[in-house]
Parts: C-alpha cells; sequence; structure tokens
C-alpha cells in the first residue's frame, strides 16, 4: 500500500469572486467547494490558498498573479463568468495569460449544456501563466463539481468527461508536481508513457 508521504506535495490557489459574498452580504460557498472536491479528488498533499475577492478586474489580476508567485501550480477560480456588466473574471484571466488553453472552457460548456441551454452564455477560460494553469469554474458548488468530474451515466461508466481529467498531465508538462487522483471521483488520463509506476 503506497503512504501519503508518497504523493508529491501541491499547493493550490482557490479563489472565489463575489461583490456580495466578499463584504459579508452572505456566506460564500466557493471557496469549500472547491476545498471539498479537490480533498476528496486528490491523493497529493495538498496546501490551499483561499482568496475572496470582488469582482474587480485588477484585483483578480492581481490575485492570480501573486498566487502563481506563491508557487501554487493550479489555480481554481469560481464566479463572475457571466455576461454581466459586473463578470469580469474572464478578462482579469486573459489579461495575465502566457498561454491560452480554450479546451478547458468549450468542455465545461458541454458539460453544462446537458442541464441548462444558457451554459452558452458561460465565459469561462483557462491559461497557463509560467508554470501554473488557471482554470475558471462556474458558481455553484454542484456546477464545481459536474465541470471538475463530469457526467456519468446510471451504470457508473462516463457519460461526459470532466476536465480535471487533464488537469493532472497539463501540470506535468509544464512542469509541476504529479498530481494522483482517485478514480472512483475522478480519474486522471495521462498517455502510458507520462504514467509513473506505482511506488
Amino acid at each position: 500500500m503506497t503512504s501519503p508521504t508518497a504523493h508529491e506535495p501541491v499547493r493550490i490557489g482557490i479563489v472565489s469572486i463575489s461583490d456580495r459574498a466578499s463584504t459579508g452580504v452572505y456566506e460564500d460557498k466557493g471557496l469549500p467547494a472547491l476545498k471539498d472536491w479537490l480533498t476528496r479528488a486528490l491523493l497529493n498533499p495538498v496546501t490551499f490558498e483561499p482568496r475572496l475577492i470582488p469582482d474587480e478586474q485588477d484585483r483578480i489580476s492581481a490575485a492570480l498573479i501573486e498566487l502563481v508567485d506563491a508557487g501554487c501550480s493550479l489555480v481554481l477560480t469560481t464566479g463572475g463568468t457571466g455576461p454581466a456588466l459586473r463578470d469580469v473574471t474572464p478578462e482579469a484571466t486573459l489579461a495575465v495569460a502566457h498561454k491560452t488553453m480554450p479546451g478547458f472552457g468549450e468542455q465545461m460548456r458541454q458539460i453544462s449544456l446537458a442541464f441548462v441551454p444558457t451554459a452558452i452564455l458561460s465565459r469561462q477560460v483557462a491559461v497557463i501563466r509560467n508554470q501554473s494553469l488557471i482554470i475558471n469554474l462556474p458558481g455553484q458548488p454542484k456546477a464545481i463539481a459536474e465541470t471538475l468530474e463530469g457526467l456519468k451515466h446510471a451504470d457508473g461508466s462516463t457519460r461526459i468527461n470532466g476536465i480535471f481529467a487533464a488537469v493532472p498531465y497539463c501540470i506535468d508538462l509544464i512542469g509541476g508536481p504529479y498530481l494522483e487522483t482517485r478514480d472512483e471521483v475522478c480519474k486522471a488520463f495521462r498517455p502510458k508513457s507520462a504514467v509513473r509506476p506505482a511506488r
């Protein structure tokens, strides 16, 4: 049996973007949802770097840069990705990008379209900055889990792949830690040549 110390530690930034939650008008549900899902999905020991900030483009960009500079290999945001005037998370994310990764946004919208036609209004993006992957996620905890995990048929087989299946290999390719997942939550996909033998 593999001991927990055999898995590489990882630092993950989690950012909830909401005017009202950041000022205490209501309780933020984004950060707990992200932390809960990642804790269930990953075998690696995780250090979380949480941020709760308002819908202000400059502050969002500054937080993303700060988290990347702090050594977060993965940064996940929630909120602020719709068409409303205050929704500026994608713009703030693209402003700090060195590379864009459009497949993540495309797949998230495909997953959400299985539930609501308004999924086409979502503008989530994913980018790479230095050696960090930054992904915008939906604002609702249920939608966060669906887009990360994907959708299954009644027999448990995969109906639509979640985006997190591709995250560990992406982080491999940019020089980050080797992320390992619990298959029952989300099975990471890597080419055979990139799979490390079990220790």
